[in-house]
């Protein structure tokens, strides 16, 4: 199993356990939410003097389809909390990668680069001896710049560059993995 399967497959169970914590919370506090709504609710037909039946009964419904809403709102707000964890724990686990696993990253995300692109690193990326070594050995052209980068790299062929840095992965591929988070947590 690569490195990459065992930190995602980590941040899944990570992420389900959470969930649960989370989801558990957020039902006691809906249907604590509820429950006021429904005493409230009760009170407003036990005042029958000051309201008929049908408007006691329209109130009632009114304050418990609100708190239903509210309800609804809390539990989706929980979900959204969850993937957005869940999106944190993949950048946590990406700059927590060893070097090793970090070189062994990066020489497989340049497997595409071709004649004639040189590669920007970040300064910390520039200084790494196994990373430039393995950059050596694909022949692949390190330019003289760097970049502020927190992990990844930038593709440069003549004045088209392409962003490969971690953070603009996770960035275009935001909708992807949250689809696919969502479903993991929430099937």
């Amino acid at each position: 199993m690569s490195s990459e399967k065992k930190i995602i497959d980590k941040i899944v169970a990570d992420a389900v356990a959470e969930k649960a914590k989370i989801l558990e919370k957020s039902k006691k506090e809906a249907d604590a939410v509820i429950s006021k709504a429904q005493e409230q609710s009760a009170k407003i037909m036990e005042n029958e003097d000051v309201l008929s039946d049908a408007e006691a009964e329209k109130a009632r419904g009114k304050e418990i389809s609100g708190a239903e809403m509210e309800a609804k709102k809390m539990v989706l707000a929980t979900k959204q909390q969850c993937v957005k964890m869940a999106l944190d724990r993949v950048k946590q686990k990406l700059s927590e990668l060893s070097e090793q696993e970090y070189v062994a990253m990066i020489g497989a995300m340049i497997e595409t680069a071709e004649k004639g692109e040189e590669i920007i690193l970040s300064q910390k990326d520039k200084q790494n001896e196994a990373l430039m070594s393995k950059m050596a050995e694909k022949n692949i052209v390190v330019a003289d710049e760097t970049r502020p980068l927190e992990g990844g790299f930038i593709v440069k062929k003549g004045e088209i560059e392409y962003n490969y840095s971690f953070e603009a992965i996770l960035t275009v591929e935001k909708e992807n993995i949250e689809q696919i988070a969502a479903e993991i947590l929430f099937a």
